[in-house]
């Protein structure tokens, strides 16, 4: 069967990209330039590059033209594997010395004291009781005023994220986000077959006026949101814009799911939204920012008619949070370690954000005072996977707006991770991306 022509030269492009020929950042003829090359319709060059960036090999981009993408960054969420000896600010494990004497010690206790053997059994699908209760109390000190039928435990907030989008929502469903947005509700939604609405931001929060004239023209089912220190902007939202934001979900008939695994950060922020509006609102949080990563422990808050199907749920994917990792958490809740080491990660994000203020002083960065990541937005020609991928060959990881961004159209940022490494690293690291950028903008 004869190819068509247009194939032919998507696979050679596609062959020239992948194997080095054309670097990142190369920009490739224009649509017109193609077609006189190729000996082909302008409406058929077009369609070789809409191939390309489908494959995920350029990226097009009105009125500058179509470049190589970095086939390292991707547009998606996995994990990328980073050199053994590179600085890492594409990921946060935020961590401060002396936790691994702190599990130590428990795990001590643990073996001294109570029924081993229970924790060697199933447990309830939605955690203990006990350890149920601990995260109740947890959560009120939180501003979260809730009580132990509402909580189940799961392995993280990203798990919670799962149980509670299999739960409520089915293929096709439209949820609406920030149009920058955390990844891992991205890669969830898409696994799931759910359609994301992005809403556009502003400086403070999420266009609740676009809410409002999505859910007016559209069946929308939900909106995810992240009120208390967003992911990746760091916003906190106030009081007016969580009411409204409440206000149209009571009017539309949204499920609000709140978002709060960085809201231990920003003190004395308004209530949460499952406080203002507990009937709608599902509230997911967890330990891994908090106190540490590897702790796969989370929360989900529900109102009481939805704890069923949440429960089932959790039974379908995990059965339940293991049993030891639960005990861990609810002595740590119980005896003031997780406060006292989120004051002090508290203080350690100010003190990387000053670090980056002072660094990147010369470029207009955007972040919460006490967050772990700074978003930073380039000029109009630079090239962020290009700025990516010269910090790579100097064993500087980050991450681009790709996996952030939820509309066509990605904007040119930078997101750096600042809880990874040490102070010195960071310093010398973030050095290095203000070089980069200002090289970049030279060009």
């Amino acid at each position: 069967m004869r190819v068509p022509k247009y194939k032919v030269i998507v696979d050679a492009f596609a062959a020239k990209i992948r194997g080095g020929q054309w670097p990142v950042g190369t920009r490739l003829p224009t649509h017109r330039r193609l077609a006189a090359d190729e000996g082909i319709a302008v409406v058929t060059a077009s369609r070789v590059y809409t191939e390309l960036e489908a494959m995920g090999l350029v990226s097009c981009e009105q009125g500058r033209g179509t470049f190589v993408r970095d086939l390292a960054a991707g547009d998606d969420v996995d994990e990328r594997a980073v050199a053994a000896d590179a600085v890492d600010l594409s990921f946060n494990s935020p961590s401060v010395p002396g936790q691994a004497a702190l599990l130590r010690e428990a795990l001590r206790d643990l073996a001294t004291s109570g029924d081993l053997d229970a924790l060697l059994r199933y447990q309830p699908h939605r955690g203990r009781a006990d350890d149920r209760e601990a995260v109740a109390r947890y959560l009120r000190r939180r501003g979260l005023d809730t009580g132990r039928d509402r909580v189940l435990i799961v392995n993280g907030a990203q798990h919670g994220l799962a149980v509670t989008a299999m739960a409520l929502f089915r293929p096709g469903d439209v949820v609406a986000v920030d149009a920058l947005t955390y990844p891992g509700f991205r890669v969830l939604a898409r696994t799931l077959g759910l359609e994301l609405a992005p809403l556009p931001v502003t400086g403070a929060g999420p266009d609740l006026d676009a809410l409002d004239r999505l859910c007016r023209g559209r069946r929308v089912r939900a909106v995810y949101t992240m009120p208390t220190l967003h992911n990746p902007l760091g916003w906190v939202l106030g009081d007016d814009q969580r009411t409204r934001l409440v206000s149209l979900a009571r009017r539309h008939g949204l499920t609000i799911v709140e978002d709060a695994s960085y809201a231990y950060l920003a003190e004395d922020a308004p209530p949460p939204l499952a406080m203002l509006a507990p009937e709608v609102t599902v509230h997911v949080s967890g330990l891994s920012k908090s106190v540490a990563t590897g702790l796969r422990i989370g929360f989900v808050t529900a109102p009481v008619p939805l704890v069923p199907a949440l429960e089932r749920t959790i039974r379908a994917t995990t059965w339940n949070t293991p049993a030891l990792t639960a005990a861990i958490a609810r002595r740590w809740l119980d005896d003031g370690t997780v406060d006292r080491l989120e004051a002090r990660k508290r203080e350690d994000a100010r003190a990387r954000q000053a670090v980056a203020s002072e660094v990147l002083a010369a470029l207009a960065g955007v972040g919460h005072p006490a967050s772990y990541f700074r978003w930073l937005p380039l000029g109009a020609d630079t090239r962020p996977d290009r700025i990516a991928a010269a910090l790579a060959r100097r064993r500087v990881a980050v991450a681009t707006a790709e996996p952030f961004a939820t509309t066509p159209a990605v904007p040119r940022a930078l997101r750096l991770a600042l809880g990874s490494v040490g102070l010195g690293e960071l310093r010398t690291a973030l050095e290095a991306v203000r070089e980069e950028v200002e090289a970049d903008a030279r060009r």
